[in-house]
């Protein structure tokens, strides 16, 4: 088998594995592995505010992807939703007070879960995995 074709499977099987761990352990603070990704970003960001659209590009969503996945974030007050004053065709989320904690709480478990999925990997067996990925397009 070509080696980029069983590095693309590897990759993808890791992935899936990685996330039916943290599913799983997201599932204690009943959120999912893309709610948090959505919080993740959100809290990373200036204001804890993103355009819906660039939120979905940084998850790996499209637009009406990433807004059924919003719609109930923002019924459980989560996210909410903010109009922009200048351009009412453009709308932005911001994660809520209450979205701050219930992503902290789960940013523990995820840790967590990340040490025990990587723990027979050194610091510099993590760092030069983090440049090889960056290689990729």
């Amino acid at each position: 088998m070509d080696n980029n074709l069983d590095l693309i499977f590897k990759i993808s099987t890791i992935n899936s594995k990685i996330i039916k761990n943290i599913d799983s352990q997201l599932s204690i603070h009943g959120i999912t592995y893309s709610e948090f990704l959505v919080m993740h970003q959100l809290s990373l960001s200036a204001a804890k505010t993103m355009r819906r659209i660039d939120l979905a590009d940084k998850v790996g969503m499209s637009a009406s992807g990433i807004t059924r996945l919003l719609n109930p974030m923002e019924k459980i007050k989560i996210v909410k939703k903010e109009i922009n004053a200048r351009d009412a065709r453009v709308s932005f989320v911001k994660i809520t007070t209450a979205g701050e904690e219930l992503y902290n709480n789960a940013l523990k478990s995820v840790e967590l879960c990340s040490k025990e999925f990587f723990e027979d990997l050194n610091n510099n067996d993590i760092v030069k995995f983090l440049e090889i990925l960056k290689k990729i397009r």
